[in-house]
């Protein structure tokens, strides 16, 4: 079963070894799964809420979309698109806007700590604090429900955005779903083994901290980050603790365990400060030289990347697009045209009962359909899905097979199944003798064909 994964990444700066180390890396190597459907963008409506500077976010967006690509993620294989670019995300933001209540955002972390520090200070509660940045949830939710993400790799001050986008899309479910569920619930993934890099002064790496190593600077600025790392003053010869040196920290990032164990032995031997710092200096080349290379190409060809971005937001496009459709027919936003056409099917359905699939959730959570005959009678009960539009597209391919395709599996008691791509999708009814079967099995292809006329 495939698994759909979606990062965003926000464009407010230049990626450094801290955010290659911690996102960058363990993301593009999940992309690579066979079973993974990966969906990667550029968070550049994110950046509004952080940054008024136009050319900050132009410049970002064009270093953040490189350096993915530099670092090896595959446009081809999978979905690499700008968020802008998107105009779904935002029409559905505010659909999603319309059933939110005010007091789930009341309780995000980003609008609490700016309230909190405006009351610490005597200001007014809401004081700089803008609807982008109180509706950001929203607004991520999007992100994430527009593509019916099952899985979204977050920092840990990022899992309530994800558990409020699960509640939200609940919500519209609930109002809208009318028996099927339009939004997948998705699922923070925190890696418990990415890698928070120290910084120069051994604080957590960050451009806040301005502590930072330049991921894809020249080697001069790289050599330059690294001499500026902080040791303690042993001197040559003196045994160094690695356990307390950030800088074999950043080492053990980057190194194989036979190279970490090396380092660690020759610094409680007494391997001097500058010699390890060149050491780094060396591994990091070793990983990062050619991917600079190809950064610096990209960053001198921004049309190839523009038309990269492009490719990437027509294939998402495909999704999003029909998608919303079906959203704003079921909120009401629908063409005059549709319902004409829906009455008069309405009319002709008064004047003969058709055959019909049911949805419904299980228990434990799990989507099946039951196939029943114009008269009510059961024809077939589906197999459990973890997917509820997984319903909708199998009872769409059985109408648009036609009868004559449906491959139907007797047992040898008195039941049939129903077999689609080499997998069991549903049963029939137990019935009492074989006649009776073939009974059944003849009126399920008859209630299919009158499906399709």
């Amino acid at each position: 079963m495939t698994t759909r994964i979606l990062t965003g990444i926000t464009t407010t700066g230049t990626p450094h070894l801290g955010n290659y180390a911690g996102a960058i890396r363990p993301a593009i190597v999940a992309s690579r799964d066979p079973h993974a459907d990966s969906f990667y963008f550029l968070a550049d409506y994110h950046a509004l809420i952080k940054c008024d500077d136009p050319e900050r976010i132009q410049r970002s967006r064009l270093e953040i979309a490189a350096t993915w690509l530099a670092c090896g993620l595959d446009a081809e294989k999978t979905t690499f698109y700008r968020q802008s670019d998107i105009p779904e995300i935002t029409e559905l933001t505010w659909l999603l806007t319309c059933v939110t209540a005010k007091g789930l955002l009341n309780r995000a972390h980003a609008y609490k700590a700016s309230v909190d520090k405006n009351l610490e200070v005597g200001e007014d509660p809401d004081a700089g604090v803008t609807m982008g940045l109180f509706s950001y949830p929203v607004l991520m939710a999007a992100d994430i429900l527009m593509f019916n993400a099952n899985k979204v790799p977050v920092g840990r001050d990022q899992i309530q955005h994800v558990e409020m986008a699960r509640d939200i899309g609940q919500r519209f479910n609930h109002l809208f779903g009318r028996g099927s569920e339009f939004f997948t619930l998705p699922e923070a993934v925190v890696e418990a083994e990415v890698a928070t890099l120290p910084g120069l002064d051994g604080r957590k790496m960050s451009k806040s901290y301005d502590n930072t190593i330049p991921l894809f600077g020249s080697a001069r600025q790289l050599k330059d980050a690294i001499a500026r790392i902080i040791t303690d003053s042993r001197e040559p010869g003196e045994p160094k603790d690695p356990d307390s040196s950030h800088l074999f920290t950043l080492y053990q990032a980057f190194a194989t365990p036979e190279q970490l164990a090396g380092f660690r032995a020759d610094l409680l031997a007494g391997l001097a400060w500058g010699e390890a710092k060149q050491r780094l200096l060396q591994l990091l080349e070793n990983e990062l030289g050619e991917a600079r290379e190809r950064y610096q190409t990209l960053i001198a060809r921004p049309l190839d990347l523009e038309d990269i971005l492009q490719a990437g937001a027509a294939k998402a496009r495909k999704i999003a697009t029909p998608f919303l459709g079906e959203l704003r027919e079921a909120i009401g936003l629908r063409s005059f045209r549709s319902d004409v056409h829906s009455q008069a099917a309405s009319g002709r359905k008064k004047a003969a009962k058709a055959a019909r699939f049911v949805s419904f959730r299980e228990t434990d959570g799990r989507f099946r359909f039951r196939f029943l005959a114009a008269d009510g009678e059961e024809l077939l009960l589906s197999r459990p899905f973890d997917d509820p539009k997984a319903v909708g597209r199998i009872s769409q391919r059985l109408i648009a097979l036609g009868p004559d395709a449906l491959e139907l599996r007797a047992d040898e008691g008195a039941q049939f199944s129903l077999w689609l791509d080499g997998e069991c999708m549903a049963d029939s009814p137990v019935y009492a003798d074989p006649d009776a079967l073939e009974a059944a099995m003849l009126r399920l292809r008859e209630a299919i064909a009158g499906l399709a006329d």
